[in-house]
């Protein structure tokens, strides 16, 4: 059996591919600020994407994403793009990695343009 941080390089890894086949390119992967980690950076034409990956068997992840998550991940984007002097369009994204039961293949879901109200 897999443990936590196993089943979450999993996610990441099954998320960076499904980003890889629709074009974009991943720039970053676990990039770590001082309010959190943005799982993946990822590029699509001039648009940066800021992608957080969540994943779990039997229930949910999407309601992982929590308004203080929110929050952090806003903070974690503007500290990235100070850091790297960059000035492109850019999103706040989520991958939903879910599945019933361990044997049965992930159901993805692409979720762009998330905001906190």
């Amino acid at each position: 059996m897999k443990n936590t941080t196993q089943k979450g390089k999993e996610a990441e890894n099954i998320a960076c591919e499904f980003l890889q086949n629709r074009g974009f390119v991943v720039l970053e992967r676990n990039f770590f600020t001082p309010y959190g980690e943005i799982d993946i950076i990822a590029k699509d034409k001039e648009v940066l994407y800021f992608v957080e990956v969540k994943s779990g068997i039997g229930f949910e992840p999407v309601f992982n994403i929590t308004k203080q998550k929110l929050g952090h991940l806003t903070k974690s984007m503007d500290y990235y793009l100070q850091k790297k002097r960059l000035s492109l369009p850019y999103c706040l994204s989520a991958l939903i990695l879910s599945k019933a039961q361990e044997n049965e293949d992930y159901q993805i879901q692409w979720l762009e343009n998330l905001t906190l109200f």
